[in-house]
């Protein structure tokens, strides 16, 4: 990063407490595959005031087994607040005295939104798996239908991180007239070989076994998520089970249970389909589809964008957002790469907030 540090005041109260609505489209969408799928519900939150302009919006994009819920509290008693929390609020990086910020539940997903959960019209069933495939393409066209619905003119800037972070550069590519930046952090043109096959390793354990199929997909996904300095710092060596069970075949170390212990929390919040649906839209994700080069892609993207890497991420590692860079300038456009310094690999996005939070700060603010 270069510059001087920015004097933004920091407040602490964030944005209060906060409420998910719902907003239901009959006509539906046509999606990439051909289906047409109706009607269409979205769960979203937002946080701020839209101006009489209505140019003051930001959208919000969330990970893979996120949700509407990026700021503040439901109410007094919840234990955390939202995903991106410390970003979103008076005075921080999306400072809602100056924006009107809005996340939502993606199609597919299983908060709110439509998705496999959800049911079929013509049986009153769930989906499940006669859902038809989407796209981070079909996700974006039913968040621009959103925000015609809320009124929003333009956006700022559109902003997330992993999956979040293929949102939004699908944005700068589908509707550039609209947006006017793009933050994608821990993101790339199309996932890696290595990603993929992670990928697939999670969707076949879900398709041997809905339920513990989830939870060993979560325990390979975290894997990825973190580096191997973190897992060294945290966990080490070190055992769950006490010595007298170390030679025995179900004993365990300290990571296995953490592992084990992620994977059980997500069955009890996350839907197994969706994650099979959702983690197919990112394998189909490719900037460069139909084009010679990433270069030859990017041609015509409009935005101004910020590519942020993880120091110490591998499953996006900065590479892939040093090439979209790269890409970009190589069209004259205007595109920046920062760095977060981390240790704890992909996850970062969601941990160092501080960094992250100037980052933004400072790329917003020298629009």
């Amino acid at each position: 990063m270069t510059g001087a540090p920015l004097t933004v005041e920091r407040h602490l109260e964030g944005v209060g407490l906060v409420h998910t609505r719902s907003v239901t489209f009959p006509e539906g969408l046509t999606l990439s595959c051909g289906a047409t799928l109706a009607p269409l519900a979205v769960a979203y939150e937002t946080y701020g005031e839209l101006n009489a302009a209505r140019d003051n919006a930001i959208l919000i994009c969330h990970a893979l087994t996120g949700d509407a819920h990026a700021a503040g509290r439901h109410t007094p008693e919840d234990k955390a607040p939202g995903w991106w929390d410390p970003l979103i609020g008076p005075g921080r990086a999306f400072d809602t005295e100056r924006y009107y910020v809005i996340c939502s539940n993606i199609l597919g997903g299983c908060a709110g939104s439509t998705g496999p959960t959800s049911l079929h019209p013509a049986t009153g069933r769930p989906y499940g798996r006669s859902f038809p495939v989407i796209t981070v393409a079909d996700m974006v066209k039913l968040q621009h239908r959103l925000l015609a619905e809320l009124g929003v003119r333009r956006l700022v800037a559109v902003a997330g991180g992993s999956l979040g972070g293929l949102q939004a550069l699908e944005w700068g590519r589908a509707y550039p007239a609209l947006v006017e930046n793009v933050v994608a952090i821990g993101a790339a043109a199309a996932l890696s070989t290595q990603a993929l096959a992670w990928n697939y390793a999670q969707r076949q354990a879900i398709l041997l076994d809905p339920v513990q199929g989830l939870a060993l997909a979560r325990a390979i996904g975290t894997i990825t998520y973190k580096s191997d300095l973190s897992w060294r710092r945290k966990f080490g060596h070190a055992w769950a089970s006490p010595p007298e069970e170390r030679y025995r075949l179900d004993s365990r170390l300290q990571v296995e249970s953490y592992l084990a212990y992620q994977g059980e929390k997500l069955v009890r919040r996350f839907d197994a389909d969706s994650y099979l649906y959702l983690t197919k839209a990112m394998d189909l994700f490719d900037l460069q589809e139909g084009y010679p080069s990433l270069t030859a892609a990017l041609a015509g993207y409009r935005p101004r964008v910020l590519m942020v890497g993880i120091s110490s991420d591998f499953l996006f590692p900065p590479y892939q957002q040093k090439e979209i860079v790269r890409a970009l300038r190589a069209n004259k456009k205007s595109a920046a790469y920062r760095e977060i310094i981390s240790p704890y690999g992909h996850d970062a996005f969601l941990i160092e907030f501080d960094q992250l939070g100037y980052i933004i700060e400072e790329f917003l603010l020298g629009a």
